[in-house]
């Protein structure tokens, strides 16, 4: 394994070169598409007499296992650390319309895309159960808006723009997480055991939710009192870093959701990182979590970018990837849409905000993480290629795409921040 991160971390590091030197992409966005490309070159040298090279690729990337990479590695490293760069104070303020987004609108967004991937997997003669639908939505509804957000610092947007997408995205990674176990729970998958009823999934969601979040509030806590008394910026990194594996594997025990609990701990530290922190050391411990942060989203969509392309596909598949990513924006569209309704003119959101969110919900690492880590069964290559499908889309054309909607979001909305 360590052999196999060796090589992705190389061939990483070359492609966030490549991208830096000549193409002067969002760094996330032209690592992926330079991951894409280096994918498509290995399968044409295979195609032509190289073989041994696809092979090797794709034994990499099994190797490091894309599930095991996500779920149960770097994403308790990357919530915490995108929930520590953010401004708490402001987070609260703004609670109603991240809230609303992150849990209202990912149900929306489940139930609307898995009934439609329901329909339009039947159309084009595939064959998967509605229950595997779900599953999808669930699995394709979180968003990773990580380079939008790298777009949204370069052009200075208001400080409320900025923090409702980070927020939203943050927690509706857990959120999503969550929806998926439940749906998986009762589809009798994911070593849930037997189907369970409605009230089941019911419980099994609050359990993961509630118990995450509270979770977290504790983690958050724990951390202030032992931060408190230290002031030596080596310790400090080391207690936060212990805060963030130890406590994601024991969320993983105790059955909560270990990704909300990244976040509120990480927004506990956040709002009292001036009270906790020198300057001096505020700086050092902000500075590490800033750099692993970004070291491994690039490396996330590195992966991204090799692993898309290696996977074999059959027309049925392409074309229902093409329906479903309409099927994909018209739904994240109206579940924004929808409860956004409520809060916009309360909070003084402008009139492209949900345009912006909409363009800018990127999908990435969970969803394919979640797709990957699918048992066996004879739909899963089916969503395995749709998820992958909609990733390279959101990042590859919304991604590229974006700016000229951001600067009218930033027109149109004053900064209140």
């Amino acid at each position: 394994m360590l052999s196999a991160f060796a090589v992705l971390l190389c061939v990483t590091a070359l492609l966030a070169y490549l991208n830096d030197r000549f193409l002067h992409f969002p760094t996330t966005v032209g690592v992926t598409l330079a991951g894409a490309l280096a994918s498509i070159l290995l399968i044409v040298l295979d195609a032509l007499g190289l073989p041994g090279l696809r092979g090797w690729a794709a034994g990499v990337l099994e190797t490091l296992d894309f599930t095991e990479f996500v779920l149960n590695g770097i994403l308790s490293v990357l919530l915490f650390a995108g929930a520590l760069s953010l401004n708490a104070r402001q987070m609260l303020r703004q609670r109603r319309s991240i809230l609303l987004l992150a849990f209202l609108s990912t149900l929306i967004s489940t139930a609307l895309i898995g009934f439609a991937a329901y329909g339009v997997f039947a159309l084009v003669g595939l064959d998967v159960p509605l229950m595997w639908a779900l599953l999808f939505g669930a699995l394709i509804s979180p968003t990773d808006p990580v380079a939008v957000l790298d777009l949204l610092k370069r052009a200075r947007v208001p400080v409320k723009i900025e923090t409702l997408i980070a927020g939203e995205s943050l927690f509706n990674d857990g959120v999503g997480v969550v929806i998926f176990l439940a749906l998986a729970g009762a589809a009798g998958l994911g070593g849930h055991g037997a189907e369970v009823s409605a009230a089941g999934v019911a419980g099994l969601f609050a359990q993961e939710a509630l118990g995450g979040l509270a979770f977290g509030a504790l983690l958050g806590g724990l951390g202030f009192v032992l931060l408190r008394g230290v002031k030596e910026h080596t310790v400090e990194i080391l207690l936060t870093l212990a805060l963030v594996v130890g406590g994601y594997v024991a969320a993983a025990a105790l059955g909560i959701s270990g990704p909300l609990a990244m976040v509120v701990a990480g927004l506990v530290i956040s709002a009292y990182k001036h009270t906790l922190f020198t300057p001096d050391t505020q700086e050092l411990v902000e500075g590490f979590w800033e750099t692993i942060d970004q070291v491994l989203n690039i490396v996330l969509f590195a992966f991204i970018g090799l692993d898309v392309l290696l996977t074999e596909t059959t027309g049925a598949q392409i074309l229902a990837s093409v329906l479903l990513i309409g099927v994909a924006l018209a739904a994240r569209w109206i579940s924004v849409a929808l409860p956004f309704a409520l809060v916009r003119a309360r909070e003084g959101y402008g009139a492209y905000t949900v345009r912006l969110l909409t363009w800018g919900g990127l999908r990435g690492g969970i969803a394919i993480s979640l797709a990957l880590g699918l048992p066996d069964s004879p739909y899963r290559t089916h969503l395995v290629t749709v998820t992958y499908a909609i990733v390279l889309f959101t990042i590859a054309v919304q991604g590229l795409t974006i700016m000229p909607l951001v600067r009218r979001a930033v027109d149109a909305t004053p900064d209140e921040g």
